[in-house]
């Protein structure tokens, strides 16, 4: 009796510590992806509350919405996790040069499915790298949704120096063509440099490089960003984004207004 009397204590101090100790690390806000995992058995939740975009088109300007964009992250092993992420409620809008509505769609996006597999530094610290296939499929709504279905690999990078922090993204995708229908190659990098402003506070500023080598015609994006993050408490956060476009094939503006939660 006596011996599992001392057990209990035993696991009652340490259950709050396991929470604790719980890794933390989402992606957001950031342009580029995260090198570290989550624990077996936690679920990360990350999401957007408003997600626009302002593109620039032929005749006028095109706007997006996402809201609700969601990504849940569970741990497999201690450097294995598997995502699903998918987009409740989306909007698309073209307008032309008179600022008049000439389209407009509402709807679902994609379904993305990926596997992040932990190579260096699963926690985070010091060097971490990691690869993170993925696949995505056709389940959105015409101009929201790709129309076919698509892969690529995501391979992240990053070196903690403390208060600072180096990333690096760079991805390879079997792109959907704009047809609807085939597959193109298509490639981006995104370096980070991240700061820690004390104990619920970070920020970090990046650019970033995107080649679409579509047969409808190649296109390369140009993006320098900037995002914040506050911690509500351990393992709770909320964030926003800003994004700039660099040329003209780029989009104009990117505002992102949203949070994660490990349970």
């Amino acid at each position: 009796m006596t011996n599992r009397l001392t057990a209990l204590l035993l696991l009652a101090v340490a259950a709050p510590a396991f929470a604790q100790d719980a890794r933390f690390c989402p992606n957001r806000p950031s342009l580029g992806t995260s090198t570290c995992t989550t624990d077996p058995g936690r679920v990360l939740v990350e999401v957007s509350g408003v997600d626009w975009q302002r593109s620039p088109e032929d005749d006028g300007r095109a706007d997006s919405y996402l809201f609700g964009d969601l990504q849940l992250r569970t741990g497999l092993d201690r450097r294995t996790e598997v995502q699903l992420s998918w987009t409740p409620i989306a909007r698309y809008a073209l307008r032309g040069e008179d600022g008049r509505v000439r389209d407009r769609v509402t709807g679902v996006g994609d379904v993305r499915l990926g596997l992040r597999r932990n190579l260096a530094g699963p926690e985070g610290e010091g060097f971490s790298i990691a690869v993170e296939p993925f696949v995505t499929l056709p389940t959105g709504a015409r101009e929201i949704g790709r129309g076919d279905w698509s892969a690529g690999l995501v391979l992240p990078m990053s070196y903690d120096l403390g208060d600072w922090s180096v990333q690096f993204t760079g991805e390879a995708d079997a792109e959907t063509d704009e047809s609807g229908t085939g597959r193109h190659t298509a490639y981006a990098g995104t370096l980070g440099l991240g700061r820690s402003l004390g104990e619920k506070w970070d920020a970090e500023v990046e650019l970033a490089l995107r080649r679409d080598d579509d047969p409808a015609g190649h296109e390369t994006e140009a993006l320098a960003a900037a995002s914040l993050a506050y911690k509500v408490r351990e393992h709770a956060q909320i964030d926003v984004l800003a994004v700039a476009g660099l040329n003209r094939t780029s989009p104009d503006v990117r505002l992102v207004v949203g949070g994660a939660v490990l349970f």
